[in-house]
């Protein structure tokens, strides 16, 4: 069994982690019941830009998690509202090619959305995108907008398989446009800076659990957090024999890491 070091707070992806598209994935309700017997504070950390962080609240509920507040939910919406609020005046223009939670919390945040002649457009994962969506932010990144990408992620786990995720988005706006955006979600720190003021942790001392190596692990090992990957998502182990930084621990699931983790606290009790 994988020896693991019970950290004193963590940060979950969700996607790939938690649920594919709307079924728990294994572990799930083990792992919550684990964290919350051992009062270990926690963050729910996501490139998906779809979602208000309320939707997210209700999803977990429904899957039997009750308790988690919006505070614990970090997403590249709320980061990319972040990044507007630092950057720009609120009252600011901003077109949104993207669902309703980014358009939700950049309004919140002070900003108007707009289909003409905006200052910046932000391109998130869109589930009812169309080609005239593509065609109108193509035009007004063209004419000069900002273009900013809440996250690069390639693909998008759904129970039936991977399926274009927002960064293949950002790939056609960036070749239709010939600008490339400006990229907020993981694995850029502000995701993961965010996430640690959320557990009030320092990074030494929390563990990331994600499914990709590109995003959730390299990003986390860049600020100092320790790494787990589950093989329910994006990232396989042949991903992990190719990698030149490999995480700190893999899993098959969360079955898997719950059982090492209850492992290492009996084996930690028993020495004491």
């Amino acid at each position: 069994m994988t020896t693991l070091r019970p950290p004193r707070a963590v940060v979950m992806d969700m996607d790939g982690v938690l649920w594919r598209g709307d079924e728990a994935l294994p572990g799930l309700s083990a792992l919550f019941d684990l964290l919350r017997g051992q009062a270990v504070p926690f963050a729910l950390a996501t490139n998906n830009s779809s979602k208000h962080p309320s939707d997210y609240v209700i999803k977990l509920a429904r899957m039997g998690i009750d308790g988690v507040t919006e505070g614990q939910i970090v997403s590249s919406a709320t980061a990319t509202a972040d990044y507007l609020t630092t950057h720009y005046p609120r009252g600011t223009a901003v077109h949104v090619l993207g669902g309703n939670g980014v358009k939700t919390l950049i309004a919140d945040a002070g900003f108007t959305l707009s289909d003409d002649d905006p200052r910046v457009v932000v391109a998130g994962i869109d589930f009812d995108l169309t080609y005239d969506k593509l065609k109108r932010a193509t035009y007004l990144i063209r004419a000069g907008a900002d273009f900013i990408g809440t996250n690069a992620d390639r693909t998008f786990p759904m129970p039936d398989g991977l399926a274009p995720g927002a960064g293949s988005l950002l790939a056609l706006l960036e070749t239709a446009t010939d600008r490339a955006p400006i990229v907020i979600g993981k694995p850029g720190a502000p995701m993961f800076e965010a996430a640690l003021r959320a557990v009030k942790a320092d990074a030494a001392h929390t563990l990331m659990i994600g499914d990709r190596l590109d995003t959730d692990i390299a990003g986390a090992q860049r600020v100092g957090m320790s790494t787990a990957l589950v093989l329910t998502g994006i990232s396989g182990r042949a991903d992990v024999a190719a990698s030149a930084t490999p995480p700190d621990y893999v899993f098959a699931d969360l079955v898997e890491l719950v059982s090492a983790w209850q492992h290492a606290l009996g084996t930690t009790q028993g020495d004491a």
